[in-house]
């Protein structure tokens, strides 16, 4: 016999990536009138680069706010998952921004630039304090989703602290090749930071089981239960990264199998699993599951 269990849970994901989408859009306005005042081709330059952010937090916003949807005949699960597609997204746009970064910074190291140390300084400070501000509203979130558009934010942020260093430097010192490296140590960076994020999103895609799951720990809760002799065939993969899925066999000589039920799944809360199914087995009875699945 099984038995089923799952909640919703609930989240401000979207909430959080639609400010940090605002804050760039109001920023690439500040950007655009900057770099039109100061003639700078670097701030206009990266006026284009946050126009892209703001698609592509556009698209990341409109698939996290699809993954609160509720189950469906098609989606049983529901659409937890669709919020990784917008992880995958952003980390893809982040991949190619920054090594188109790392070619143009390899080539202004051969060809440096002169730049508007006073106007640059005031433009970074604004885009540390919005970017800053963006950054801090995505930092509380947990989804992998806004973790990808954390390191969007925190791109620009390090990107606006090396200019503002840059631009210091600048008015005492005549050092372009500094804003280059920089530039490129952040590139650095940020790529570092991206394949963990697909590594994390691949490993979910994959069914692995949850990091942060220790499933031996998991295994010898649901041991100490009453009534329950043994566990087997147990199976855990997670949803989005947040929210997990158990499915186990229990031999048990017990009959009350909803009080067994119950406790099972008050341990399977403790680890974020939100979604449990339940055999119960008699002792000696044959598993007619997959013997060659490990357990």
């Amino acid at each position: 016999m099984s038995y089923h269990h799952h909640h919703h849970s609930t989240g401000n994901a979207a909430k959080n990536i639609s400010v940090a989408f605002f804050l760039n859009a109001a920023f690439i306005v500040i950007e655009l009138v900057g770099g039109l005042l100061t003639n700078s081709i670097a701030i206009l330059t990266d006026a284009l680069h946050d126009f892209g952010d703001c698609l592509s937090l556009a698209i990341a916003w409109m698939l996290q706010k699809k993954s609160t949807q509720g189950r469906t005949s098609t989606y049983t699960y529901g659409y937890k998952r669709f919020s990784l597609l917008g992880s995958v997204f952003l980390s893809g746009v982040l991949a190619i921004s920054s090594t188109i970064v790392l070619l143009e910074a390899g080539q202004r190291l051969l060809n440096p630039q002169p730049v508007n140390a006073q106007g640059m300084l005031w433009v970074a400070v604004i885009g540390i304090l919005i970017n800053g501000g963006a950054a801090f509203n995505l930092k509380k979130g947990s989804s992998l989703n806004e973790r990808a558009a954390f390191l969007h934010i925190m791109e620009d942020v390090l990107g606006w602290v090396s200019v503002l260093i840059v631009s210091i430097v600048m008015l005492f010192i005549d050092l372009p090749m500094l804003d280059t490296l920089l530039s490129m140590g952040i590139s650095i960076w940020v790529l570092t930071n991206v394949w963990k994020n697909l590594h994390a999103v691949f490993r979910i895609m994959l069914q692995s089981v949850p990091e942060d799951i220790p499933v031996d720990e998991l295994t010898r809760k649901l041991t100490e239960i009453e009534g329950i002799r043994s566990i087997h065939d147990m199976h855990l993969w997670s949803l989005d990264g947040e929210s997990h899925v158990m499915t186990l066999h229990a031999v048990t000589s017990g009959t009350n199998f909803h009080q067994l039920k119950e406790e099972i799944q008050a341990v399977a809360r403790q680890y974020h699993i939100i979604h449990t199914t339940i055999e119960f087995e008699e002792p000696g009875e044959k598993c007619l599951c997959d013997t060659s699945l490990p357990e």
